[in-house]
């Protein structure tokens, strides 16, 4: 299928500047308008279709889009920071009952966290409880060291 476009009519004038040396003149009849015929084949009236980018084709940002992407890392910038700088901090923690004790001679950890271990307790849990407790480089005592305890 072809589609027909006409032209807009062209008046065609020879001047004395524009017209070659040797050229004859026109006619009164040829310097009439006339109307100019151009036939195009169907595809070359339809829009240009745009070609698939190809798998290396780089994305280029406008103004507006790189503003929008600033904007946007802007505000998970402050939402990461208001969230961070939140502290989560638990209630106030009760304060462990100690009361001292002056180690007797003979006396051993073993024997005092036998004495201050619940009925569920493990004794080795609570001798290794008592060292930190006291701050201790080891289970080892001396007669008339004074240790602290869990009151109970």
């Amino acid at each position: 299928m072809s589609a027909m476009v006409m032209g807009p009519a062209t008046p065609s004038f020879a001047t004395p500047s524009t017209r070659t040396v040797g050229a004859p003149r026109r006619s009164a009849a040829s310097r009439a308008p006339h109307l100019q015929l151009v036939v195009t084949p169907a595809a070359a009236t339809a829009p240009a279709a745009r070609p698939a980018p190809s798998a290396g084709a780089h994305l280029r940002l406008t103004t507006r889009g790189r503003v929008v992407l600033w904007v946007l890392a802007a505000a998970i910038v402050a939402l990461v920071s208001l969230l961070g700088s939140r502290a989560a901090a638990d209630g106030p923690v009760e304060a462990q009952e100690v009361v001292r004790h002056v180690v007797q001679p003979g006396e051993t950890m073993w024997q005092i966290a036998e004495d201050v271990a619940g009925p569920s307790d493990d004794v080795r849990d609570v001798v290794v409880d008592l060292v930190r407790l006291n701050e201790l480089p080891d289970s080892g005592l001396m007669a008339g060291q004074v240790i602290v305890v869990p009151a109970g």
